[in-house]
């Protein structure tokens, strides 16, 4: 018997179990997410960022500008790789990072002036979140050390904690790792005092990161972080883009069953979180998530959901917009605060949606 499994067979005596924290307080559901103004429908919509009075945001290979007086999203440039991340920078140009691992510099009227293929002795292999320092010093983010952005799920069934943090200096080049062995980083933001916070996706938590050192903000979320913005007035948003459920928590402790999993199943049916769901029969599901007479309940267990937190400027939470089992804004994946009207980009619902009630508590 391994430890594990020994480890196992105690906790029936000690009456432990595999819990998820409860969606209560400033989590508590609702369905503000499904009842917000539709700005834009868009296959898979992300990476929401205003530049130089734009608002743009990405869709696949190609970034968008959002129009301020509605219709539909223009394309402005288009890629040969995913994009898997934006930031803004302070001179009006922005950092783009490719599904490839490349990150673009660009300036104002999008014009490449120049890539970044590499961090360090090693090449740059999966960027998924952006900040501008100032405009000479680009923090990068990197998930994971072997696959790339759009294969998050295997790096969290992988049981992945290989991301690290970087700070680039644009004008000399040269790359400083301010911390390895993140589980999954997926959002940054500049924190007090010249601190940096990261979502760190797989262990469901914020944490601020100063001179090589980590400090817990907050934690045992019941998601999984993404990205983090700033809020108008103070505080921040951040994305939860899945859900936590007793059945994936339980997979991720099986570790046979999940090498099998990922080396015969289709990915799209694994055991694992999802940007949106209930599109094909072959996924997986469980009891509680069945329809009953035609009735699909918001509170049954679902593989995706849609939750945006509104953070105080301590990073704590003070309301949060949500899309439940039965709806059909999940995936929340960016959101962008343009003076309290609040924009959120739905990858699983393909739209981009605005809160009108921008900071207020729903």
């Amino acid at each position: 018997m391994n430890a594990f499994s020994f480890s196992r067979v105690l906790d029936f005596f000690r009456g432990k179990a595999i819990t998820i924290p409860p969606m209560d307080g400033a989590l508590r559901p609702n369905s503000a997410l499904d009842d917000a103004i539709a700005l834009a429908h868009i296959p898979a919509p992300d990476n929401l960022v205003s530049s130089d009075q734009r608002t743009l945001f990405s869709s696949g290979k190609s970034l968008y500008e959002l129009g301020t007086q509605g219709g539909e999203p223009a394309a402005i440039a288009h890629f040969d790789s995913e994009i898997a991340a934006l930031a803004a920078c302070p001179d009006g140009g922005l950092g783009l990072a490719l599904d490839d691992g490349r990150i673009l510099l660009l300036d104002g009227s999008l014009k490449v002036l120049s890539t970044i293929p590499a961090i360090g002795p090693e090449k740059l292999f999966c960027p998924t979140a952006l900040l501008f320092a100032d405009k000479d010093t680009l923090l990068v983010v990197q998930g994971s050390s072997h696959v790339r952005p759009s294969q998050w799920a295997r790096d969290l069934l992988e049981l992945g904690c290989s991301g690290s943090l970087w700070r680039i200096d644009l004008r000399t080049g040269n790359h400083e790792a301010l911390l390895k062995g993140l589980a999954w980083p997926n959002g940054i933001a500049a924190g007090a005092n010249g601190a940096v916070v990261v979502s760190e996706s797989w262990k469901h938590r914020l944490v601020e990161i100063a001179n090589r050192r980590t400090c817990t903000l907050l934690d045992k979320l019941p998601g999984y972080p993404g990205r983090l913005s700033p809020a108008s007035g103070s505080g921040f948003w951040l994305a939860l883009f899945a859900p936590r459920n007793r059945l994936l928590e339980f997979v991720l402790g099986e570790n046979d069953y999940r090498r099998i999993m990922i080396a015969e199943v289709d990915p799209r049916f694994w055991i694992a979180p999802a940007l949106s769901s209930g599109i094909d029969f072959r996924e997986p599901l469980q009891c509680g998530g069945v329809k009953t007479m035609g009735v699909h309940k918001p509170w049954s267990p679902t593989r995706s959901y849609g939750l945006l937190v509104r953070l105080d400027a301590d990073f704590q939470p003070v309301a949060s917009y949500h899309s439940r089992a039965n709806g059909t804004r999940h995936g929340i994946t960016s959101a962008l605060d343009l003076d309290g009207r609040v924009l959120a980009a739905s990858r699983g619902g393909n739209s981009i949606i605005e809160l009108t009630a921008g900071a207020k508590k729903p």
